[in-house]
């Protein structure tokens, strides 16, 4: 249950800025009051949170200007600098611990589930200070709120996991209408980070459908005079990707400006469950067939 805490709304006079989306501020107007919880309401899918001198707590509540869009889940991306505070998530007034100050793995990315009544609150606690009040810490992070259409990877307590089996033929043909990236080209390498527990394909692209963002740049190939895709394309290293021969179609998600792996079939392969779908009249939408 949470404290007896004056919640203080954020103005300037409490030395932080913010817009729509990001919020900056320090924590000094604990020193008044420990009792004080600053208050900071947010309404993007996506923006940053930085606060200096963490004193006390930080509210910070999710409200996109977005009614038409029911997001269920919300994932948060601490800075490198993270540290002087632990994350809370807040249902109904009880405080569920997401990430404490000392033990968070660098690069993770931790998710929680949204849906419900209650509009999504991350709590943040700063912890004891032995060096005094006024230590340079810094506590910061991404966050993005996904919808119940996105593409992401399976949501665990802990972060972003994402599934190592194939694509079955329903999740293929769900997977071209709603993913964040769709494009059909060649893997060139495969590279594995044990730090970060990933793995990094990348992707000569042939053809790019469509992407929210630029994962997918275009480049001159000297060698042809011609300009061709690339990419990077993410996934867990639990997965043992290898790199592979011929051409494929991959799907996957955006978080945070690195494009994650979802379904990736041999691009013959999906024709054949695309064809078979469509003559069907199964299929989730028109696809682009070259």
């Amino acid at each position: 249950m949470l404290p007896n805490l004056i919640i203080l709304t954020c103005f300037l006079a409490l030395r932080c800025a913010a817009d729509l989306c990001n919020w900056t501020g320090s924590g000094f107007a604990a020193g008044v009051d420990s009792r004080i919880v600053l208050q900071v309401r947010l309404r993007c899918t996506k923006g940053s949170v930085r606060w200096v001198y963490p004193g006390q707590a930080l509210r910070v509540v999710l409200e996109p200007n977005l009614s038409s869009a029911r997001h269920t889940s919300i994932c948060i991306k601490p800075s490198p600098s993270f540290g002087g505070a632990s994350v809370f998530i807040e249902r109904a007034g009880q405080l569920e611990l997401l990430v404490t100050d000392s033990g968070r793995p660098e690069y993770q990315v931790f998710c929680f589930r949204a849906d419900g009544p209650h509009k999504p609150v991350i709590y943040l606690q700063a912890s004891p200070q032995s060096d005094g009040p006024r230590n340079r810490r810094t506590v910061g992070f991404k966050y993005e709120l996904l919808t119940n259409r996105s593409a992401a990877p399976n949501l665990g307590p802990s972060g972003l996991e994402t599934s190592c089996r194939p694509c079955n033929d329903t999740e293929l043909l769900m997977a071209i209408c709603s993913s964040d990236f769709v494009v059909r080209g060649y893997i060139k390498k495969v590279t594995h980070d044990s730090r970060r527990q990933m793995s990094s394909v990348e992707v000569s692209a042939l053809r790019v459908y469509w992407q929210r963002s630029g994962v997918f740049e275009q480049h001159l190939d000297p060698l042809v005079s011609c300009q061709s895709w690339r990419g990077h394309i993410h996934t867990l290293l639990q997965c043992h990707v290898k790199p592979g021969d011929g051409e494929f179609l991959f799907t996957g998600s955006e978080h945070f400006g690195e494009a994650w792996l979802g379904c990736a079939p041999r691009y013959k392969d999906f024709l054949s469950v695309y064809h078979n779908a469509r003559t069907a009249r199964q299929n989730s939408c028109d696809f682009p067939l070259d």
